[in-house]
């Protein structure tokens, strides 16, 4: 039986104790509003440990939260005692949000058995089951990266399959700032969209209740915005957190041939990139050209 994208509380609540199972606690917030390991040290699912994605990323760049090293991540998963056969559940504090992005760096890395918590943590507490303040015991192993560069879209992948159509963008910012009617959270920033790019922003395709929606659902919502799921998909966002969201839909639709544009609008929307260069439109929403 596959493993992933996606498990239930239920199935964790009863494999938590399982030997060959590793719990991240995923969880991330913007700029301004506190450090996420807070929430961690607050409170935590028992076994997991903490994943900080402003950390464990390449920090010989100005961009956040990018793509770290193999070897960068692979000292990171033998601190946390993770060995390539273990499978990983990922969750975060809001639901379903930054542990997407933890769960795409797995797979980047060559991570196969990787599954996101739908509902995530909130889910997990309306469920009534235990969480903890104590410190996860672990046991460091030697951990080996077999990277997928597949999985991982730098700015030139993205400038040609604008240009030649090769495969289709899917940006998971909200409609005002794919638009351009409204400023991006982050200094520097033009505003709007990649010429060609579609917008589905991420939370259409969750639940009242955080988690995800069924397959048909999450299927119609791509094809009604315009993606063919035919292509293969490369999708963004503001930094390539919640870009990393689509992904785990793709793989519930049975779509394996996504990428995450790592460094997303943070990268593309630079406002030291020319225009010819990094070319940026603006109030034409997600219509085809």
């Amino acid at each position: 039986m596959s493993f992933g994208p996606l498990v239930s509380t239920d199935w964790l609540g009863q494999n938590l104790d399982a030997a060959d199972l590793k719990i991240i606690d995923g969880s991330w917030r913007m700029p301004g509003n506190g450090a996420a390991i807070e929430s961690y040290a607050k409170h935590h699912i028992p076994h997991a440990v903490f994943f900080d994605i402003d950390a464990i990323a390449d920090q010989n760049t100005d961009l956040p939260h990018m793509l770290p090293s193999p070897a960068q991540f692979e000292m990171a998963m033998g601190a946390f005692g993770i060995r390539e056969t273990d499978r990983v559940v990922v969750y975060d504090e809001k639901g379903i949000f930054s542990a997407a992005r933890v769960w795409w760096t797995l797979l980047a890395m060559g991570h196969a058995t990787v599954a996101v918590l739908d509902g995530g943590l909130p889910a997990w507490l309306r469920d009534g089951r235990p969480v903890t303040t104590e410190h996860t015991v672990i046991r460091p192993t030697t951990y080996r990266a077999a990277p997928v560069p597949a999985r991982c879209a730098a700015s030139d992948d993205v400038r040609r399959a604008l240009a030649d159509r090769s495969a289709s963008i899917v940006d998971a910012r909200p409609a005002d700032r794919f638009d351009g009617t409204a400023p991006e959270p982050r200094a520097g920033l033009r505003s709007g969209h990649m010429p060609g790019a579609r917008n589905l922003p991420f939370p259409q395709l969750l639940t009242e209740d955080g988690k995800y929606r069924s397959a048909a659902e999450i299927r119609h919502l791509f094809e009604s915005s315009g993606v063919d799921l035919s292509q293969p998909i490369i999708t963004s966002c503001g930094s390539g957190v919640t870009a990393a969201i689509l992904p785990i839909e793709l793989e519930v639709i049975g779509k394996h041939d996504h990428a995450v544009y790592d460094g997303s609008w943070a990268d593309w929307g630079d406002e030291r990139h020319d225009d010819a260069t990094y070319p940026v439109a603006t109030n034409s929403g997600a219509k085809p050209d």
